[in-house]
């Protein structure tokens, strides 16, 4: 008779990753610190200060992922999966009731100086429910049932997200997408996608009838294809062209509900972010100065940077939010273009990490829990580095591990810190 035989913490924790987070959470403190030092207490430990309360935060992250990985059992997440995802489900929903206006947004609950913000946790509970559902033997990215199902999953938090006017966060559950399509989701879903994209900017920036004369012309092209590639009359051309019909029809309800949705479900902050961003309007003291300081502050740090605490555009407080959403700007000014290309590397290397652990999985739901975070890592960083260079609308969102916060910093340390648990159950025996 075979015996199980524990190989030990060395041998079962992958401890990259536990370097790479370490290293990305200590960069963040030392940016927190050097985007406030100018106008608050000059210690980085001083406890009324940002840094100080991130450092508080930080070693309450550390007990978390502690508590995960030694104290919690790693089957308890595929078993609590359900009932945390709808709990927090109802989080999202009573947010927009009861909870606090920060800049337009009802994300937070507030409980005096203690501020909580739902739409963190739900990444983690979604991803869970996600990797329960599709680790199912049975499920098939082809069954019409399942594949409605896990499209409410995701589609139900992110418009609770959306009610919450937290554009950023609501965007992050596009990244869920990539899971779906390692486990055999079609490409055209991504081409779809972008397709819709490109009309919503081309109707915006230009108007409904050459966007209209736009697809008129594709629908021609798809046709001509159509009866190119096919037999007369067969169930393929017919189903073909059905598609193509159906297509057709999505794409002019989207050209014509386009100014709808720009003009009355997008905030008015949002709709001017966009039309900067997207050249429609100019506004550099207005919406558009917070890029246009951050596109400053990066590019004038050089290749090396200015130097730690010699930064002139943080020291002087030119460019807000730079201990949060804007930290990547105080990054790129300090320590210039290589301290930019280590951060963007280091995610790299996260990113790689858990998707290599989520290959060699032999446990569904290990694998595509990996996935789903390694796409929101991804999601974020796109976002929220694109935002500070001005390739994306200003939304607001963090950069994970390193911006300012002790919401986000815990909701993802928590969020890695079970799959490197997940990964250690596998690996634990022999």
């Amino acid at each position: 008779m075979s015996r199980q035989i524990d190989r030990g913490l060395k041998n079962t924790v992958d401890w990259r990753l536990v370097i790479y987070y370490l290293l990305l959470v200590l960069i963040g403190w030392i940016n927190i610190y050097a985007s406030i030092h100018s106008s608050e207490p000059s210690s980085i430990f001083d406890w009324s200060c940002r840094s100080g309360k991130q450092f508080v935060w930080i070693l309450s992250g550390f007990a978390i992922a502690a508590g995960i990985l030694f104290a919690l059992s790693p089957r308890l997440w595929e078993v609590i999966s359900g009932p945390a995802y709808f709990f927090v489900v109802m989080l999202l929903v009573a947010v927009i009731f009861v909870g606090a206006e920060v800049k337009g947004s009802h994300s937070w609950f507030r409980f005096g100086a203690v501020s909580f913000q739902p739409a963190e946790i739900s990444k983690i509970t979604t991803s869970l429910v996600l990797a329960t559902y599709m680790g199912k033997a049975a499920f098939s990215i082809y069954n019409r049932r399942d594949f409605f199902r896990v499209a409410l999953m995701i589609g139900v938090p992110m418009l609770a997200i959306v009610a919450e006017s937290e554009t950023g966060s609501a965007l992050v559950y596009v990244g869920f997408l990539f899971p779906l399509f390692r486990e055999g989701l079609s490409g055209w879903f991504l081409i779809i996608i972008l397709i819709a994209v490109l009309l919503f900017i081309l109707t915006l920036k230009t108007s409904v009838w050459i966007s209209l004369a736009t697809v008129v012309v594709g629908a021609l092209a798809g046709l001509w294809a159509i009866l190119k590639s096919f037999r007369p009359l067969s169930r393929e051309r017919r189903r073909a062209l059905w598609l193509m019909v159906a297509g057709v029809a999505a794409a002019v309800m989207l050209i014509f509900s386009t100014r709808v949705v720009f003009d009355n479900v997008l905030a008015d902050h949002q709709r001017k972010r966009i039309e900067v961003l997207l050249g429609m309007k100019e506004d550099p003291a207005g919406v558009g100065y917070n890029v246009r300081q951050s596109m400053i502050a990066i590019g004038s740090g050089g290749f090396w940077g200015k130097g730690f605490l010699q930064g002139t555009q943080t020291t002087y407080g030119f460019v807000p939010e730079q201990s949060t959403d804007f930290i990547f700007c105080t990054i790129g000014e300090e320590w210039g273009f290589f301290g930019c290309l280590l951060v963007i590397v280091l995610y790299g290397l996260l990113i790689t990490r858990i998707i290599k652990d989520s290959e060699r999985s032999r446990e569904a739901f290990t694998r595509i829990y990996g996935y789903c975070l390694a796409s929101c890592l991804f999601m974020h960083l796109f976002i929220n580095i694109g935002m500070t260079i001005g390739l994306m609308p200003v939304i607001g969102i963090p950069l994970p591990f390193i911006s300012y916060g002790g919401s986000s910093l815990w909701a993802f340390t928590a969020m890695l810190f079970i799959f490197i648990s997940l990964d250690r159950q596998e690996k634990k025996y022999f």
